[in-house]
């Protein structure tokens, strides 16, 4: 029955409503394929990647509205299978480490498969009993779970189809703008990007922007708060320690600025970071453990006879408990496997023991730490990476007290095998960071929770089975910066080169952990002024700390367009809420603007990878050469780059205008 406008989304028996369907979870699927390459080329070449439940949710209704009894629920489990599968791309951030360090030369298929598989299942089941703790227990604003839920509220009210369509088209604009933009930088007309280096003293900084409209739409989504940490982290990095340890440092200076960077400055900003994970946990270790005995009593009370209302019926606590313990099992033989053959070998069972215990807990509390990230900042802000680089340090030490250093191939050999432990923790932190805002989505418009987790195990399937090949595909056409053989044109695959950088440096001896403790001493220090920022302004202003970190250890090409495009979203934000009238609305549109922009831009990236890897032509696309003026490029990248920004925001602003006279009219 269709619903007056404005009325509320969910009915009156959410039981009757078709939700988990044959269709919905086919077109999840389908969304799958584009929302995961899209995020597995935007993480490799600039180490962040997006939520996708929004677009998700749009793409569904524009789909579903098209077949008889289509629901809000429906939808709802569509943007869920296609949010857990892209946000299992993540998975990127550790396994590339693997060939930078010279023990894989690709991705193996099946082996690839059953690590996200395995963790993503596993990262289902811990965020299940943590839903009472952070989702129905808790104050967390999930912004980007409550966006996805009054995108769905819309869509199904009788002008959700009008606001639908638009939806779509604003997507695709995106997209297209920034896909051009992609080419025209392919083809070598414009620059990506514009960078100098200068002294700064006895020393030496930079500076630079990429001159890519994917990031505009990452920051747009971050917001201003994330925004403003990063420009922090950027001026302690580039404005204060990059000009003091690369002071008095021999070399050409573009080349003393780079390596100081890569080798002293971001392993502080790991330091900074790792300390906020810290933090984080810290503040939430309470409601966690209250979340998992209410689980239980509501376990206790079904079992008994009671009636638990449909809104709170999870996949009983027991049978989570029973997964959890049985996934140790082909954990096990996955370890095992990859020891086989290896100096490791006749050390096999302490290191799979000690492997399966340290996934097992560890597991737990990095899904706690990322569940309540989401929560508080959004899937799309929380830095994984950071709890990547805590999980990597605390394996290799663990690896290290297990098996002892080793030498020779036995380094390389628990290096990897390092890696390949953190990497099965990592799937878990990538679903829990996302699993909990999608649970957030269901429970505003009235989901079943555990038809919802259902679909989240769908969703990692989904994507475990397509994210093998995309890295093959980038391995092949692009290679990774630091991996044996990368070209000029290798990704940056920056949080997979700096964990690699962690775990050799933790067994070869070489890890300075003065630099990650002076990071943990700012990390501290950001920390006490958030805090003391949180309670002056009762919440109103803050500094994320593991926004701060980010701009420490991100190069400042990515992390000054970010903020751009924070301030660019803000700015938006500001008209809609000036003009007083379908202001969420506006909002959304801009959400999906932004949107567009992202996946435009990553799509782009993803064939061309296919156009190089198949003509083995790393610029198979440019139509000018070496003499073509340097300064020329540079000057039309950036006209070009706010031209567009600047057309796309006034024609989505006048669209949305154009709304209100009609319903003034």
């Amino acid at each position: 029955m269709t619903q007056p406008t404005g009325a509320p989304a969910v009915r009156a028996t959410p039981g009757g409503l078709r939700e988990l369907t044959i269709r919905g979870i086919v077109i999840g699927g389908l969304i799958t394929l584009v929302f995961t390459a899209a995020n597995v080329y935007l993480g490799l070449k600039v180490g962040l990647t997006f939520a996708t439940s929004i677009p998700a949710a749009v793409i569904s209704m524009g789909i579903l509205r098209n077949f008889r009894n289509h629901t809000i629920t429906e939808n709802n489990i569509v943007q869920t299978i296609a949010s857990a599968a892209g946000t299992l791309s993540a998975i990127i951030f550790v396994l590339p480490g693997l060939v930078m360090i010279g023990w894989w030369t690709g991705f193996p298929y099946w082996t690839t498969v059953a690590i996200c598989a395995v963790g993503g299942v596993l990262g289902v089941m811990y965020s299940i009993p943590l839903r009472r703790a952070l989702v129905t227990g808790s104050d967390l604003p999930y912004p980007e779970g409550v966006a996805a839920a009054e995108v769905l509220k819309v869509g199904d009210t009788a002008g959700g189809a009008q606001a639908n369509k638009r939806g779509l088209h604003v997507i695709v604009a995106g997209g297209l703008s920034s896909a051009g933009l992609a080419l025209l930088s392919a083809m070598k007309l414009v620059a990506g990007g514009v960078s100098t280096v200068f002294r700064v003293g006895a020393g030496g900084t930079m500076f630079g922007a990429s001159l890519t409209l994917a990031l505009v739409g990452v920051g747009h989504l971050v917001g201003i708060a994330v925004g403003i940490a990063m420009i922090v982290g950027v001026l302690i990095a580039y404005g204060v320690l990059l000009p003091i340890r690369s002071a008095g440092v021999p070399g050409p200076l573009a080349d003393v600025v780079a390596s100081t960077f890569s080798g002293d400055v971001r392993f502080i900003g790991a330091g900074a970071i790792g300390i906020a994970a810290i933090w984080t946990l810290i503040k939430i270790i309470r409601p966690i453990a209250t979340g998992i005995t209410e689980a239980a009593a509501s376990a206790r009370l079904r079992r008994s006879g009671h009636q638990v209302a449909l809104t709170e019926r999870d996949i009983p606590i027991r049978i989570v408990g029973i997964v959890i313990l049985a996934s140790m099992v082909p954990i096990g033989l996955l370890l095992w496997s990859f020891l086989r053959g290896t100096p490791l070998a006749g050390d096999a069972t302490s290191l799979i023991t000690v492997s399966i215990i340290f996934i097992l807990l560890i597991g737990l509390i990095v899904a706690s730490v990322c569940g309540y990230m989401a929560g508080l900042i959004g899937a799309s802000n929380s830095p994984i990476s950071g709890v990547g680089i805590l999980v990597v340090l605390a394996a290799a030490v663990l690896l290290r007290v297990t098996h002892g250093v080793g030498t020779g191939d036995e380094v390389t050999a628990i290096v990897a095998y390092t890696l390949f432990t953190a990497a099965v923790v990592f799937s878990v932190a990538t679903i829990s960071n996302d699993n909990l805002q999608d649970l957030k989505t269901g429970q505003l418009v009235g989901a079943t929770p555990w038809k919802q987790q259902v679909a989240l195990i769908i969703g990692v399937v989904f994507g475990s089975l397509v994210i093998p090949p995309i890295l093959d595909l980038m391995q092949t056409a692009f290679g990774f910066q630091g991996a044996p053989g990368a070209g000029p044109n290798a990704l940056a695959a920056p949080q997979a080169g700096l964990i690699s950088a962690l775990a050799q440096g933790v067994f070869g001896g070489s890890l300075d952990w003065g630099l990650i403790g002076l990071g943990a001493l700012i990390g501290a220090g950001v920390i006490t002024v958030d805090e003391v920022l949180r309670a002056g302004s009762k919440g109103r202003f803050s500094l994320p700390p593991l926004a701060v970190g980010m701009g420490m250890y991100l190069p400042i090409q990515l992390t000054l367009t970010i903020p751009l495009g924070a301030l660019i979203g803000l700015l938006y934000n500001r008209w809609a809420e000036r003009t007083g009238k379908n202001v969420e609305g506006k909002k959304r549109t801009g959400i999906l603007l932004a949107t567009g922009l992202i996946v435009g831009e990553s799509l782009f990236g993803v064939v061309l990878a296919g156009v190089v890897a198949a003509t083995g032509n790393e610029a198979p696309l440019a139509v000018v050469g070496s003499g073509y003026p340097e300064w020329l490029s540079s000057t039309l990248g950036v006209l070009v780059f706010l031209g567009i920004i600047w057309v796309l925001y006034r024609w989505i602003r006048r669209i949305t205008a154009r709304d209100d006279e009609l319903d003034a009219g």
